[in-house]
């Protein structure tokens, strides 16, 4: 048998590999916890690089009617290169949280997997980066599922990416003290859940006892002779054994659905651009899992680099599916009024265009590194009585590495990490 046909039968077949209940490295069988805000964090990378322009500052109308108080005019010149998506509610998202406006970036170069990994381990990397390796400080996920509640398994941290890249590497780090025993499940919905997809693993083999166990010896034999392996720590996490029959039956009711033709307009807008994608298929997971974690990027807006106008309307579109995604979450029994959903840029772009010009007339922008690429904002949305309602904080206030102390305060475990993290939660936002 080929090894590619091995893998693919196998991984299909088994869906991950088997983790035993452990005992934390501190030798304390169940993990000191704090009292919750919520119990449940939803955190959208509203990524590809933004410029403050753009968004908060609305220097060409209101490019984020769904999460932005105001009806300015789209800038006439572009306008006919953007197309409005209409409201998804009545209410703003600022409306029912705390928007910081004067965010930022502040440290570590202003590149997309620098940005993401910052705000993913709440440490800025100030040197350059290696995209082939993991972060070397834990992630925000071997943080939660290290120092809150047993119960905290990998069903409930997700990370959901619009593109592959380095990105799969931010589901856990090299630390030795954390790793892969306390990863987030990961995906890349557009590169798997598609009608090719469910071609080449919609139809797995049901194994017999005896054929698993053939199975695990040919594991390891491969293990032994090539570089990757497939145990937990050096190729990816692990589900626990109970949990392993429900992640396979929602890859597989996924790519069923793909190939049925449900994915192709679910949101009855004409069509999914790869942001709407990622953010739907991670409301496929909120529906069927309800993760206590989950993370979720956009990065449409990067096609910045040689079309402003096309970022614009993309922006626009990312606007839409972060209320989208509200929305799912309002409507799911378990996360509805028990969820803060925090959203922001990874970094801004240049004040000063390079010298490509689109169709309208408009300079492209890149990010390397000026003052207004590290200029973001942040949204913290969340219930009354758990998050600050319809705030404005317009001064210069929070950054980057402030997000991960933040998720961990909202779900209880910030006491046992502080020491670890240089930033503060964003409490100005909590009420």
């Amino acid at each position: 048998m080929k090894r590619r046909g091995f893998i693919k039968k196998a991984t299909a077949a088994t869906a991950g590999a088997f983790m035993a209940p452990y005992i934390l490295p501190s030798g304390r069988l169940f993990a000191a916890t704090g009292a919750r805000v919520v119990d449940h964090v939803v955190f959208c990378l509203f990524a590809g690089g933004v410029r403050n322009l753009e968004s908060v500052h609305k220097a060409d109308g209101n490019l984020m009617p769904n999460t932005l108080v105001g009806n300015e005019s789209i800038s006439t010149d572009i306008a006919s290169g953007v197309q409005s998506l209409g409201q998804v509610g009545t209410t703003r998202l600022q409306e029912m949280g705390t928007l910081y406006k004067e965010f930022r970036f502040a440290q570590g170069p202003t590149g997309h997997f620098s940005g993401h990994s910052s705000v993913m381990t709440g440490v800025y990397n100030l040197n350059d980066i290696n995209i082939r390796q993991r972060p070397q400080t834990p992630t925000v996920f071997e943080y939660y599922r290290k120092h809150s509640d047993p119960a905290a398994n990998a069903l409930n941290a997700w990370w959901v990416s619009n593109a592959l890249g380095p990105y799969p590497a931010l589901n856990y780090s090299s630390h030795p003290e954390y790793g892969a025993l306390y990863g987030a499940n990961y995906i890349q919905p557009a590169s798997i859940i598609s009608n090719a997809g469910y071609q080449a693993l919609g139809n797995p083999k049901t194994f017999t006892q005896n054929q698993n166990n053939l199975v695990g010896q040919m594991r390891g034999f491969f293990d032994n002779n090539f570089e990757s392996q497939t145990i937990a720590g050096s190729a990816g996490i692990s589900n626990a054994k109970s949990d392993i029959p429900e992640v396979q039956q929602f890859l597989l009711d996924s790519l069923q659905e793909a190939a049925g033709g449900q994915y192709e307009n679910p949101w009855g807008l004409g069509g999914m651009s790869p942001d709407m994608f990622n953010i739907f298929f991670a409301e496929k997971v909120i529906q069927r899992f309800q993760p206590e974690l989950l993370v979720v990027n956009m990065q449409d807006v990067d096609v910045c680099h040689g079309n402003f106008t096309s970022y614009a309307n993309n922006l626009m579109r990312a606007d839409y599916a972060l209320a989208h995604l509200w929305q799912t979450i309002q409507s799911t029994a378990g996360m509805a009024n028990n969820t803060i959903m925090i959203a922001l840029p990874e970094h801004g772009r240049n004040l000063l265009p390079n010298t490509v010009i689109d169709p309208y007339g408009r300079y492209a922008l890149d990010h390397t590194n000026d003052d207004m690429s590290r200029e973001i904002f942040c949204l913290v949305v969340g219930p009354n009585g758990k998050v600050v309602q319809n705030q404005v904080i317009s001064q210069v206030q929070g950054q980057s590495i402030d997000v991960v102390p933040t998720i961990a305060k909202i779900l209880g475990f910030y006491d046992d990490v502080s020491g670890f993290l240089p930033g503060q939660p964003l409490n100005a936002a909590l009420a």
